[in-house]
């Protein structure tokens, strides 16, 4: 069956194979499975090829769109993989209930937050997604359904969480959500001049509340060199947020040239400072507003042009995390790149119980460049440098090009989910880093 499953950055060749999800089913229940020839597939909202399987069939778990149950008096909810986050919240919300992380979309089915773990602007307070992941079915190529938790079949479970869909597909999850009054928000702007005025803020910000991120302006220079928008919100307690009236917009075609180009963002950048600046002391602010600014933007990602983007996140101790950030978007600037969206914020200590998930305690620091070729490619890899240099990862669901030292450096316990892994489930991001460190090893053992 031939489709269209790109990743969200647009900048890999898209996959053309996939398979029903039923055709999928059958196989794996029978054993009838070839190595490597499967990969379950979400929304697409990876940046990268971690949800690519050129080699193979992707299988597209959106069909999978049932909410199974709801336990009013604990959140429990269950939900079939291809559910999105968009769903559970129009389900829950009404019933007082909320997700208690959520990413920059809602438009994440349930099975590609768990197999990224994905975090939110509340990392500091709730942890990753999978830290709220009761248990979950998973369907394996030896074709029985696992049942793991913490406590049954728990080293399946922590490689799952996190584990980019190789060890099988996720059939259905029960999730815990989190009682709240209202789902809109009460928020705070707080201006900042540079980024010692961020690092300043930023670990009170968090103790105080439970949203907290930060917008860098990347492109300025001068005496406003540094400066940003510290942005903090908590849920409203006693009256909803004042709406305003939403407008869906979107971009109808691929672009042929990018039009994200530094005059237009240093304008934008300009204009969206001092918009917010204004907004000042506590204001309501409505859900979507704070948690998806972009999803009022369909496709927006085709502003890029025809090439994509390279989306990189890095996390960096607390320590060594502040001279690392500085230095990231000085070398930025120094190559001429603008990053359109440039967040920065920080991971608390929470662990989750994903083999491989990204967060850990310290900053996180978020850029996205349009696709210009090998001058953003040697971009990346000195981003990529500084970050491991400073004893931090680069988040491999955001990633199309990492070397895999870079990987094995970022996550020293690979060979952990490599165990795990379902022999039927392969990503061309899995072939190019951590089968790659595989091969190496297996030529040097021959070797000796």
């Amino acid at each position: 069956m031939a489709g269209s499953f790109q990743s969200f950055g647009r900048n890999v060749a898209e996959t053309r194979r996939s398979l029903p999800l039923s055709a999928a089913i059958e196989l794996l229940r029978t054993g009838n499975v070839e190595p490597g020839s499967l990969l379950g597939y979400g929304n697409g909202r990876t940046y990268g090829d971690s949800c690519q399987n050129a080699s193979g069939s992707v299988v597209d778990m959106r069909p999978a769109n049932r909410i199974l149950s709801f336990d009013a008096r604990s959140g429990v909810i269950e939900a079939e993989a291809g559910v999105f986050l968009s769903d559970i919240i129009a389900y829950a919300v009404p019933l007082g209930w909320f997700p208690p992380v959520l990413p920059g979309t809602q438009y994440v089915t349930v099975g590609g937050a768990i197999a990224n773990d994905v975090h939110g602007k509340n990392h500091h307070v709730r942890g990753t997604f999978g830290c709220h992941v009761e248990s979950l079915a998973l369907l394996r190529s030896d074709g029985q359904t696992y049942r793991c938790s913490r406590t049954a079949n728990a080293t399946l479970f922590s490689a799952t969480i996190g584990g980019m869909g190789l060890t099988g597909l996720v059939r259905s999850a029960r999730i815990r959500l989190r009682r709240i009054s209202l789902p809109d928000l009460m928020e705070t702007v707080t201006p900042f001049a540079s980024l010692d005025g961020y690092f300043a803020l930023a670990e009170a910000a968090d103790e105080a509340n439970e949203y907290a991120v930060a917008w860098i302006d990347q492109l300025a220079d001068g005496a406003c060199e540094g400066r940003g928008l510290l942005l903090t919100a908590n849920h409203a307690e006693a009256s909803p947020a004042r709406q305003k009236r939403e407008h869906r917009l979107s971009v109808p075609f691929r672009v042929p040239f990018t039009v994200l180009n530094k005059p237009f963002l240093k304008l934008f950048n300009e204009a969206y400072y001092r918009g917010k600046a204004r907004a000042g002391a506590i204001h309501p602010a409505s859900w979507r507003n704070f948690f998806f600014p972009l999803d009022g933007v369909r496709h927006w990602n085709r502003l890029y042009g025809p090439r994509g983007l390279y989306q990189h996140q890095s996390v960096l101790p607390l320590e060594a995390g502040q001279t690392a950030v500085r230095e990231m978007l000085a070398v930025s600037r120094k190559a001429g790149e603008g990053s359109f969206l440039t967040v920065l914020k920080r991971f608390g200590q929470m662990r989750s119980p994903g083999l491989l998930s990204f967060p850990r305690q310290g900053y996180t620091l978020t850029l996205d460049f349009p696709n210009r070729g090998a001058r953003t490619l040697a971009l990346l890899t000195e981003l990529d440098r500084i970050t491991i240099a400073a004893g931090g990862a680069v988040n491999p669901y955001k990633d199309a090009r990492m070397d895999s030292h870079v990987f094995e450096a970022s996550f020293p316990n690979w060979r952990a989910l490599e165990s795990l892994r379902d022999p039927a489930f392969l990503s061309d991001f899995w072939r190019r880093t951590a089968l790659g460190l595989k091969a190496g090893e297996q030529y040097v053992h021959a070797a000796e």
